[in-house]
């Protein structure tokens, strides 16, 4: 099969499109035949050695996946081959930049119906991030304000349609590049972050901050001001601590995704049932992937990418 892999950490360059020997599910696994393979910016990190995933090298990226199971491992129950599946996989594996990919049966749910299954790949990792922000670290409720920074990427679109849903007044900071997608999910409020300040801008208290920019730290813990007394402050930003103000009872929460398949299997029928979108912004075909990398590396990468197995 072909794959997508590095020999070595490093830059983009390291990338090679290359053949590699086709791996077989083992107890608990299922074989997947690749439909799409998303791309998100930790791969960058983890391509670079940057980022604590101790990964086996040569090493395939790709931790969100979707395609049919093409064969099955002992043990394995939920599913027969030529169900269709997306899934989390566990960052530290060969993941799914190639033709097959073997996966935890445990981390995989049945893919979306409604829409293209290379597509569905847009949806595990960064939804859940957006779900297990919102609601299993910070709470959030019907009638709750909850500001999102830095809301104009993959996670904070999720974020949106799902606060909203959930009857939130959604405050988004953006840039003008970001303005109308974050329109489009559902934000009450857009703040153009490059032309005025969140402090000045934010004129009621919020019960949730959800803080998915690259801020500095000084900033990010200003902005607790705005978080109500006894509130909750969250955050994906791993490489700052998420600040709090215990003397306010302002909770601290700092996000770190992780597989679930009854919250994936949750998303999936939400977009089924048209109530979330899952938004892609180009296909490539996987032999394209590395381009993808260096422009994400450069922070020239607009919108989520899904790269799909080169027609045969």
């Amino acid at each position: 099969m072909k794959a997508l892999r590095f020999h070595e950490f490093g830059t983009p360059e390291v990338l090679r499109y290359e053949d590699a020997e086709q791996p077989v599910a083992g107890e608990g696994q299922v074989l997947i035949r690749v439909a799409g393979s998303a791309f998100n910016p930790a791969d960058n990190g983890i391509r670079g050695g940057n980022l604590p995933f101790p990964v086996t090298l040569p090493h395939v990226p790709g931790y969100d996946v979707s395609g049919t199971v093409d064969a099955i491992g002992d043990g394995v129950t939920d599913f027969q081959v030529g169900d269709t599946v997306v899934g989390f996989i566990p960052m530290t594996e060969d993941g799914s930049a190639a033709e097959y990919m073997v996966a935890p049966a445990g981390v995989l749910a049945k893919a979306p119906s409604s829409i293209d299954l290379a597509d569905a790949a847009a949806l595990p990792s960064v939804a859940l991030t957006a779900w297990q922000a919102l609601f299993d670290e910070a709470g959030l409720k019907d009638g709750q304000r909850v500001l999102i920074t830095g809301a104009g990427g993959a996670v904070g679109g999720y974020a949106i349609q799902l606060a909203k849903r959930a009857g939130a007044y959604v405050i988004a900071t953006a840039s003008p590049r970001s303005h109308d997608t974050v329109t489009a999910a559902g934000a009450d409020e857009v703040i153009d972050h490059t032309t005025s300040t969140v402090l000045d801008s934010v004129t009621e208290p919020v019960d949730v901050l959800l803080n998915l920019a690259p801020i500095s730290p000084d900033e990010f813990a200003s902005l607790v001001a705005l978080v109500r007394d006894g509130g909750v402050v969250a955050a994906t930003t791993a490489w700052m601590p998420t600040p709090s103000d215990d003397t306010r009872g302002v909770r601290a929460a700092g996000i770190f995704v992780r597989a679930d398949v009854d919250e994936l299997t949750q998303l999936v029928a939400l977009v089924d049932s048209g109530e979330l979108t899952v938004d892609v912004a180009q296909r490539v075909s996987l032999s394209d992937l590395p381009a993808i990398h260096t422009q994400s590396a450069a922070g020239e990468l607009r919108g989520k990418v899904v790269a799909v197995p080169d027609a045969s």
